[in-house]
């Protein structure tokens, strides 16, 4: 299935089945996990249990820095 998302302006079409979404080896099974894909500059988080649901995107950079943040000791 093609789907249009607006991503900064602009519209874009992503083919949802062939986007390779991940989930962190962390994952404990839990229930409380996203999921992460990279699109070009942009990267699509989602929930592991509403994979159909919305989907948030961030710029790649914005993303590596928020990754960065987390992972300080202390955060």
């Amino acid at each position: 299935m093609l789907e249009s998302q607006c991503l900064y302006g602009q519209e874009v079409f992503v083919q949802r089945s062939e986007v390779a979404w991940r989930k962190s080896s962390r994952s404990n099974g839990g229930g409380q996990c996203i999921e992460v894909a990279v699109l070009g500059d942009i990267v699509a988080v989602r929930d592991s249990k509403n994979p159909g649901g919305g989907v948030l995107r961030f710029p790649r950079e914005a993303w590596t820095a928020f990754i960065s943040w987390v992972r300080q000791p202390g955060s």
